[in-house]
């Protein structure tokens, strides 16, 4: 796609993030970047002290940050209480991908005619849409996709290429649904007889709500009897697998990697760290954060933060240690043993 170009003035940009502005306000960028990449023309940010010893050296035109590090900043600077936040809300006016849909459906793409529909729709070329799906307004749905009967899309959402929704599919407004991820997917229900297995058809689907965002490969599976529900503002990595009948709260987050077993419910301001595991039929209250490849077995009532399993650590260490587990069951009942002696006396 051709690059677009932006010029903003300081001035503008500091009054879209209500910044104070250090330097000259009739100055332009027309680029975001990192302080050591930063040419002439481009604003950088500073939100991590681990970066500050680059700020006197970057070549950038201006810079977020705190108060705190304003006398080290040898240009403008645009000065806020939280730089990585203002970085976040800039990066959306550098977006190519900004801004209102094409307004067309492609030549090339299948248009059942019972579905419906907004205004001011993209639909990109291979494009498929079954009965009685619906599009909202302002939507765009890029090339390949697949909108299985009776699904929506809510207003203002961007599905990027081959993102499929099968059927029974609700997806909230200003969603936005990343290049090959499955939402409706048959869950895993099989009952074996002993000899073999028989499918349990899965008749629910999936709601994701309004400003959610679900990353490239990931998988969210269609319920068995009731949906699979996904909250307002989730946030879910690449390469996620979330089962039938799961339930997540709005605002959570989840990094990339974690697998969620079936009928699991996670609260509200949850978060969950690469490679995380929860098991089947819990209850994670809200406000849980599990720190990465961590495995959730039981239920957790209790806000706070979560942790399992061992860091890396040297081979002939992690060997002795894990001998070592292997003998505690063996060591507690000693342990009982003793103090049941002492007590005796």
């Amino acid at each position: 796609m051709k690059k677009q170009q932006f010029s903003y003035t300081l001035e503008d940009l500091a009054e879209r993030l209500s910044a104070r502005l250090v330097g000259d306000p009739a100055v332009r960028v027309s680029g975001l970047s990192t302080l050591v990449d930063a040419a002439p023309g481009d604003i950088a940010f500073l939100a991590n002290r681990a970066y500050l010893k680059y700020l006197g050296e970057s070549e950038a035109t201006a810079v977020l940050l705190h108060e705190s590090h304003l006398e080290e900043c040898k240009c403008n600077a645009l000065v806020l209480d939280n730089p990585y936040l203002a970085y976040a809300e800039l990066s959306r006016l550098f977006d190519p991908l900004a801004g209102t849909p094409q307004t067309s459906v492609h030549a090339s793409a299948v248009v059942d005619e019972t579905a419906q529909l907004g205004a001011n729709v993209e639909i990109g070329p291979q494009v498929v849409i079954g009965p009685g799906a619906r599009v909202g307004d302002n939507s765009r749905i890029l090339a390949g996709c697949v909108i299985g009967a009776d699904s929506s899309v809510g207003e203002g959402a961007l599905l990027h290429p081959n993102v499929t929704l099968y059927h029974g599919v609700m997806i909230g407004a200003r969603a936005v649904l990343h290049s090959g991820c499955v939402i409706g997917a048959d869950g895993f229900g099989f009952a074996h007889d002993g000899k073999g297995w028989h499918k349990i058809a899965q008749l629910g689907g999936v709601l994701i709500g309004d400003d959610a965002e679900v990353g490239s490969c990931t998988s969210i599976d269609r319920g068995a009897l009731g949906d699979t529900i996904i909250g307002n503002d989730v946030k879910i990595d690449s390469q996620v697998q979330i089962a039938h009948n799961v339930q997540i709260g709005d605002h959570s987050a989840l990094a990339g990697c974690v697998g969620i077993a079936g009928s699991t419910k996670v609260g509200r301001y949850c978060l969950m760290g690469g490679g995380v595991g929860l098991a089947g039929h819990l209850e994670i209250c809200d406000g849980v954060q599990v720190t990465g490849m961590s495995l959730v077995t039981n239920s957790i009532s209790k806000p706070g933060v979560y942790s399992s399993g061992t860091g890396a650590m040297d081979n002939g260490l992690w060997r002795r240690n894990a001998v070592r587990f292997k003998q505690l069951d063996q060591l507690a009942r000693r342990l009982n043993q003793v103090e049941k002696r002492l007590k005796d006396k």
